[in-house]
């Protein structure tokens, strides 16, 4: 099973520890990429009109800078960095010894800067959305679609595709063929805050129940212990199957 998490906007930071060590990251292939695009998103961010041109406000000054200092900033793991409402409600922290190796081995973040992401690498804070036209890189999520491809379709081998990011990261990668038939993508009714909330709530359950789904069915069938579920089959080819899921 493969379980595929954006990142979030707001992220911790450490004061001491060892840079990003980008040769030391899952998915090596993706290293050269990553070089790139982190020179491009440091030269832009030290311009007078980097809040512009990564389309935040003004007022994230100090996210900015952290652009600017990316091989020298302390790197946290992946699990750690990332915060905000999806990864509360996650809490990959607390989970048992065994769910807690099951997360790392299923759950992939995608990432406008360092494109795939296993909870236990240790990367530097950022700033960047796969929305992003970046100077010297072009569109960030383009840039990451061919890249992403043979990775996350090998790291998907036969299981399900659990997908729960938004539209934006969505177009960095889609699955193709095979794979593309056991693409499932949660759907939460309601506010946004509630959809992140139980997509975090989901994935958890997912890494504690432990059960490696094969098919779309069999997804909805672990993740209905917990949740109210409907599963609507593809609108056409190469289109995912929709799970909604409404959290008790």
């Amino acid at each position: 099973m493969l379980i595929l998490l954006p990142p979030s906007e707001t992220k911790h930071e450490r004061r001491r520890g060892k840079p990003l060590d980008l040769e030391g990251l899952s998915f090596p292939e993706l290293t050269s990429t990553r070089v790139m695009v982190a020179k491009a998103l440091a030269e832009v961010s030290h311009r007078d009109d980097a809040a512009a041109a990564l389309g935040v406000s003004p007022n994230l000054a100090d996210d900015i800078a952290r652009n600017t200092r990316l091989e020298t900033a302390p790197a946290l793991p992946a699990q750690d960095l990332y915060t905000g409402v999806l990864y509360d409600a996650l809490d990959l922290g607390s989970l048992d010894t065994a769910a807690l190796r099951r997360a790392r081995r299923w759950v992939v973040v995608v990432s406008a800067l360092y494109g795939a992401l296993r909870p236990k690498d240790k990367v530097a804070p950022y700033r960047l959305s796969m929305s992003v036209n970046l100077d010297g890189v072009g569109p960030v999520a383009a840039t990451w679609r061919d890249e992403l491809d043979p990775v996350l379709t090998a790291a998907a081998g036969r299981g399900v595709v659990v997908d729960c990011r938004s539209s934006t990261y969505v177009a960095a990668w889609t699955p193709r063929g095979d794979v593309a038939r056991r693409w499932v993508q949660v759907r939460v009714p309601g506010a946004t805050h509630m959809a992140k909330h139980t997509r975090g709530l989901l994935t958890r359950h997912l890494c504690v129940a432990g059960v490696d789904a094969r098919t779309p069915q069999a997804l909805e069938k672990v993740a209905a212990q917990a949740f109210s579920t409907q599963l609507t089959p593809p609108e056409r080819e190469g289109r995912p199957w929709v799970l909604d899921v409404i959290a008790p």
